[in-house]
């Protein structure tokens, strides 16, 4: 904290301070020029180790200056094919910041070995993580507080990264000359995903994993603004979860919960340093929107359309970092999504995070099937399905008929229903309960289902989910994520 308001003291005598928070902007040239990388090569092309099918180079470049005299550097790992001409498709990935050489695995390795896709990998990760370790990420803050710009938060820096990662790949003509570009990423990783994807028109495709859609990540971006009744029922839930009396829950969950959320305050803004730069009450909520808008892809549907940008979005269900689930169903159905239900973050198994999304076995195979679609065309994509539904009070049924545009029809159909859900950004959300029922084929692309409940819900949240199966890929997809009126 010292720091920090040391920091601010010295900006506030050398900058000049914004009438208003202002998003976050890319300098595109800059963003494309590689000879602003100041590449340092730390093991030249070699085949790799794993499998001499494989090469494989590790580069540390410069991300950018984000501001004067602070440079960000990260290391890239790049992939392709021991032999043949250039890759004429790439995925842009994530691995770990240190200064070493990571790995593709399951989907990426597969696209490499028998596709010809090339891979580059950006080491990224938490603010505070990143070199000068204990410095940027207070610097960061700093910046934010006198200048007002949304440049100075973590979603502009990790979308930078994988913008910098394309170009450095880009850079290698005689092994990439990429005609498709596919950005994925998990967590923070699909929030630099999305905003490269927004951001740079040289990624063609975009597939998000857990990362926020249309409302903030984990809360406001200002700490302190959290809803009280947010707060007390947080406060409850660890109370009741440390005594024992939390039956789908852990109790060895208290510590993690705490320490998580310890950690996800340390990046952002306080209320209190907000007020004491002199912001306005309009300009400290006004940060809790700009802070993410580089990533809210929501909000650039019409122009990425335009400009033919392919979408897919997988989510928790349980997620408090993807919320907004319902508000996405309504507004905008026919975005590509699967919805995982049960679906949770990540995080110690200890603390009862049994399904982590990002890990499970379906979420690789979908990666893979898109990557076939997009790249090589090898399947089709699945056009979201519309829904339709019924609940009968009296006898406590959701009857559910779901309908495939496009005449899809997948070979696994799933309805999914969890009753009385905790709010989003509730610790309890994380581990509501989920029930399944196979969906039965009642005509053409149709599928209908039903299930009768034991109790009158307060609320009935539900989601259908499909496999589709074809020419060796697997995808899962889902329904928007709705709710039905039961009052």
């Amino acid at each position: 904290m010292k720091l920090l308001q040391l920091l601010c003291l010295s900006l506030f005598c050398v900058l000049p301070l914004q009438a208003r928070v202002v998003p976050g902007r890319y300098d595109m040239a800059t963003v494309r020029d590689a000879s602003t990388l100041e590449t340092r090569i730390i093991e030249d092309w070699h085949p790799w180790s794993k499998d001499a099918a494989v090469r494989q180079k590790l580069i540390e470049i410069n991300i950018g200056e984000w501001w004067p005299g602070q440079k960000v550097r990260l290391p890239v790992t790049l992939f392709a094919p021991a032999t043949g001409g250039p890759c004429r498709h790439l995925i842009v990935g994530n691995s770990g910041a240190e200064l070493k050489a990571a790995s593709p695995t399951a989907a990426m390795l597969r696209l490499v070995k028998e596709n010809g896709v090339g891979v580059a990998l950006i080491g990224m990760t938490t603010i505070d993580a990143m070199e000068p370790v204990g410095k940027l990420d207070i610097g960061m803050k700093a910046h934010f507080l006198q200048t007002k710009d949304a440049r100075y938060t973590p979603a502009w820096i990790w979308g930078l990264s994988d913008m910098r990662a394309l170009t450095a790949a880009m850079a290698e003509p005689t092994v990439f000359q990429p005609v498709k570009v596919l950005v994925t990423g998990a967590s923070k990783r699909g929030v630099g995903a999305a905003a490269a994807a927004i951001a740079d028109d040289r990624f063609t495709a975009v597939l998000p994993v857990v990362a926020p859609i249309i409302d903030p990540p984990g809360g406001p971006y200002v700490e302190g603004l959290r809803p009280a009744e947010l707060t007390r029922a947080n406060d409850k839930f660890l109370l009741d979860l440390g005594a024992g009396r939390i039956t789908n829950a852990p109790a060895t969950a208290v510590d993690v919960l705490v320490s998580r959320d310890r950690i996800r305050a340390a990046e952002r803004i306080t209320l209190e340093e907000a007020r004491a730069a002199g912001w306005s009450k309009k300009e400290i909520d006004d940060a809790c929107t700009l802070a993410w808008e580089v990533c809210r892809l929501t909000n650039y549907l019409p122009a990425l359309k335009k400009r033919g940008l392919e979408i897919f979005y997988i989510e928790g269900s349980n997620d408090n970092v993807s919320p907004g689930l319902l508000e996405l169903g309504r507004r905008f159905p026919q975005l590509p999504i699967s919805v995982i239900p049960g679906g949770q973050h990540g995080g110690a198994k200890t603390a009862g995070f049994l399904k982590q999304v990002g890990s499970l076995p379906e979420v690789d195979a979908t990666l893979y099937a898109f990557a076939q679609h997009h790249f090589l065309g090898a399947r089709p994509m699945i056009t979201p399905p519309h829904v339709t539904h019924r609940w009968d009070k009296s006898s406590r049924c959701l009857q559910v008929t779901v309908t495939f545009p496009d005449k899809a029809e997948p070979q696994k159909n799933e309805l999914w229903w969890s009753i009385n859900r905790q709010p989003d950004y509730t610790h309890a959300m994380e581990y509501d309960i989920w029930q399944s029922t196979p969906l039965r084929q009642t005509g053409p692309a149709t599928f209908t289902g039903e299930t009768v409940l034991p109790s009158d819900p307060a609320t009935l949240n539900f989601v259908t989910v499909h496999q589709h199966t074809t020419n060796g890929s697997t995808l899962t997809l889902s329904s928007p994520y709705l709710s039905a009126k039961t009052k």
